[in-house]
C-alpha cells in the first residue's frame, strides 16, 4: 500500500514561492508518467524522510525541457497532465511540489549554480536521490559525480537508483509514449504500474451514434499537450459522477463519414444519462482494433456489436 501524507501536498508553481527548508529530501526530474522506475526514487525519497524527520520535496519542470532546448521538435507530448502527475505524486506521500517553469535561463545555469542556488539555496537540501541517468545545468554537464562532490562540500547525501528493467526494456517515459501511439495500452500500463487515462470535458457532437444504437460521449480534452494514444477502438472504463463504468472507446477522423477532424468518443454501457458538459475519465484497458473505413453505416453498426461483444468478453475474463 502506498504511504498517504496526513496532509494534502503543497503545489509551488515557482521556485521563488517556496521557502527554504531545514531538512529537505529532494527528487528532481519531468516524471513524465511517474511509471515504475520513478516509483523508486519516489518510494525511497519517502521512505529517507520518514527515517531522517525531513520532509519530501519533488522538482520538476513545465513545460517540458525538450520543448525548450529543441523548439523546432513541439511534437512531443505528455503522458501525464500536471494535475494528474500533481494527484499520483500525494498519493505516493509527497511533501512539496515546485512545478519551475522550464526557461533558456534556467537551462544555461552552469551545474555549481543549480547546486548552490537552487538545490542549496532555495530547497535546502540534506538528501538528493536520482535516477541513474540524472543529468542536469548547462548543456547536461552536471553528473552523479559533480552532485557527489558537491555534497561532500555543502553537506548534503546522494542517493542513485539504479536503472528498472521490465520485460528486457529499460523503463523510461520515452518507451510508454511509443507504446501508447502504437494503442498498446496494455504494455503502456505494465511500465507504468497503473493505466493510462484521459479526463475531459462531454461536449455536444453530431449524434451520429444514437442513430445506430450506439451514442457516444464525445470527450474534450483541454491540455493540448496531453498525449493521445493510437487511433482505434478500446475497452475503458469510464469514472463520473463517482461511479464507474465499463465501456469502448473511439479514438479518430471518422472515415465512414467521411469525417474531417480527429475525435475522441466512448460508448458508456448500460448508461443513459445526459452529461454534457461535465468533466469524465476515460482508462484505457485493452486496445481492441484499428480504425478502418466501411462501406457504410449499416456495416459500421455490424462492426460496433462485435466491438461490444469483444470488450465485454475482455472484462469478464479479468
Amino acid at each position: 500500500m502506498p504511504y498517504i501524507n496526513d496532509q494534502a501536498l503543497k503545489i509551488y508553481h515557482h521556485l521563488s514561492d517556496f521557502k527554504k527548508l531545514d531538512n529537505a529530501v529532494a527528487a528532481i526530474g519531468t516524471f513524465d508518467g511517474v511509471h515504475f522506475g520513478h516509483r523508486k526514487i519516489i518510494s525511497r525519497l519517502v521512505e529517507t524522510a520518514r527515517a531522517t524527520g525531513g520532509e519530501t520535496v519533488v522538482l520538476t519542470f513545465f513545460p517540458h525541457p525538450r520543448l525548450i532546448l529543441d523548439p523546432e521538435n513541439q511534437d512531443l507530448k505528455m503522458i501525464n497532465t500536471i494535475n494528474e502527475k500533481a494527484a499520483i505524486l500525494e498519493e505516493l506521500g509527497v511533501d512539496h511540489l515546485i512545478i519551475t517553469p522550464f526557461t533558456r535561463d534556467f537551462s544555461n545555469l552552469s551545474p555549481d549554480e543549480y547546486i548552490n542556488n537552487v538545490l542549496v539555496g532555495t530547497i535546502g537540501i540534506k538528501h538528493i536521490i536520482v535516477g541513474y541517468d540524472h543529468r542536469f545545468g548547462k548543456d547536461r554537464k552536471g553528473g552523479m559525480q559533480h552532485l557527489i562532490a558537491a555534497g561532500k562540500i555543502r553537506g548534503f547525501d546522494v542517493e542513485e537508483i539504479a536503472e528498472q528493467d521490465i520485460h528486457d526494456v529499460a523503463v523510461s517515459s520515452t518507451q510508454i509514449r511509443k507504446a501508447l501511439l502504437c494503442g498498446d495500452v496494455a504494455l503502456a500500463a505494465t511500465f507504468l504500474g497503473y493505466h493510462f487515462s484521459i479526463r475531459g470535458r462531454v461536449i455536444k457532437g453530431d449524434k451520429i451514434g444514437r442513430t445506430i444504437g450506439f451514442p457516444t460521449a464525445n470527450i474534450f480534452v483541454e491540455e493540448t499537450y496531453k498525449l493521445i494514444p493510437s487511433d482505434g477502438i478500446y475497452a475503458v472504463t469510464v469514472t463520473l459522477n463517482e461511479g464507474s463504468f465499463k465501456g469502448m472507446a473511439y479514438i479518430g477522423q471518422r472515415p465512414t463519414i467521411n469525417g474531417m477532424t480527429r475525435n475522441i468518443e466512448v460508448n458508456i454501457f448500460d448508461f443513459n444519462q445526459e452529461i454534457y458538459g461535465q468533466d469524465i475519465t476515460m482508462t484505457f484497458m485493452e486496445f481492441l482494433r484499428h480504425d478502418v473505413k466501411f462501406t457504410g453505416l449499416d456495416a459500421l453498426k455490424l462492426q460496433l456489436q462485435q466491438d461490444k461483444e469483444d470488450t465485454l468478453s475482455f472484462f469478464n475474463k479479468m
